[in-house]
């Protein structure tokens, strides 16, 4: 394992959560950096992904704690549910910005501080190859963001750094809660998944730690479907057809 703590950027609630829990157990001394940081952790930095000094400066001040990083997940993210030809390009900055700009300003601020054995690993998702109507601009970013570890798994590879992505499937998460909650939609999901399920955003957590760990040395530029089987099926229908 790689020495230096752990940066899991998005981790206060959701899969970056989840993340952040599965590789204390790991051995990882841990660093959550979000946008609304957990108010029961102290040590947690305030962010906004998309302002690359906002970044820096929290790059900094945990590279000041911590000397540097082993690795890095990069887990914040945001989707929105709208008709391609109704996104307003302010809805399209937001969820590029989140899911895939923020991505490589924190790619780009902590790399320089990892060493030979670390690692990066982004919490892509099985959209990324797979359209899903109302989604587009999620479905982008999230191609984007396999691309870019793709690149950075190239360039970062002589250095002895990898660069992973994980693509969930469905996993129970307060972003996903409102959408579990229409009529017929986790039916639909259950349906198309073969594994039968929801998952857990701990059963995310485990691969990422794993990609972490030297276990997963020879692994880069790899994109993992976790996803209990859903993207060997079409996805749900998740626009209202009769909008």
């Amino acid at each position: 394992m790689s020495q230096g703590a752990a940066l899991v950027v998005g981790g206060a609630s959701g899969i970056g959560r989840a993340c952040a829990e599965a590789l204390v157990p790991a051995g990882w001394d841990v660093v959550v950096a979000d946008l609304k940081p957990p108010a029961e952790d102290p040590t947690a930095l305030a962010v906004d992904v998309r302002d690359p000094a906002a970044v820096s400066a929290a790059v900094a001040t945990a590279v000041e704690r911590h000397g540097g990083f082993g690795t890095v997940v990069y887990a914040a993210g945001t989707a929105r549910v709208t008709p391609v030809l109704e996104i307003e390009p302010a809805e399209w900055d937001l969820v590029l910005g989140v899911n895939l700009g923020g991505a490589f300003n924190v790619l780009r601020a902590a790399a320089p501080y990892m060493g030979e054995g670390g690692s990066y690993t982004a919490i892509s998702s099985i959209d990324s190859a797979a359209p899903v109507p109302g989604l587009a601009h999620y479905c982008a970013s999230k191609a984007g963001l396999e691309a870019l570890v793709r690149s950075a798994a190239l360039e970062l590879g002589p250095r002895g750094i990898r660069c992973n992505a994980v693509l969930p499937g469905l996993v129970r998460t307060p972003l996903m809660e409102p959408m579990l909650a229409r009529p017929g939609v986790t039916e639909a999901f259950l349906g198309q998944t073969p594994l039968g399920r929801i998952a857990e955003g701990a059963e995310v957590g485990d691969v990422v730690a794993f990609l972490a760990s030297d276990a997963a040395r020879w692994i880069t530029g790899a994109s993992l479907p976790v996803d209990g089987g859903m993207a060997l099926r079409e996805h749900p229908q998740l626009l209202d057809t009769n909008h």
